[in-house]
């Protein structure tokens, strides 16, 4: 190898640090949620409580998931009652996707469950590098 050449190091690699980033996370994730939740799960109660209802279609692409992939967290999500699926009236092949009562109440805690395990995950970073981050974050996805 090169003397300029800085050698390969995993610990400096962007790919092994975001895993890393994520593994915690996913820790804190588990620790903090209120509900038996898994992260796909409470990002489709999320994105489903702001549009009210959606179909699964569009929900799997606000919640950037594929297609097999969104129905199996629907499904699940049904079968705890959080969910429910009812034909497009306009369209009978396609299922709009909406809280049920229990899902609705559950909501304000799920957003404050989301903030707190926010701040758990940027809590080792001061307040500028928390917003330079989410910055990055965002400009890579």
């Amino acid at each position: 190898m090169s003397d300029s050449v800085d050698p390969y190091r995993l610990e400096d690699q962007v790919g092994y640090l975001l895993r890393l980033a994520s593994q915690r996370h996913s820790i804190i994730f588990q620790n903090r949620i209120s509900k038996d939740l898994t992260p796909t799960q409470f990002s489709t109660l999320i994105r489903v409580a702001e549009k009210k209802e959606v179909s699964q279609n569009q929900l799997g692409r606000l919640a950037a998931m594929d297609i097999a992939t969104i129905k199996g967290v629907v499904d699940r999500l049904k079968a705890k009652g959080l969910l429910r699926a009812t034909a497009d009236p306009g369209d009978k092949r396609r299922s709009i996707i909406s809280l049920t009562k229990a899902g609705a109440e559950l909501m304000e805690q799920l957003y404050s469950d989301g903030f707190e395990i926010s701040q758990e995950t940027l809590a080792p970073l001061k307040k500028s590098e928390q917003k330079t981050l989410l910055t990055l974050l965002r400009k890579i996805t």
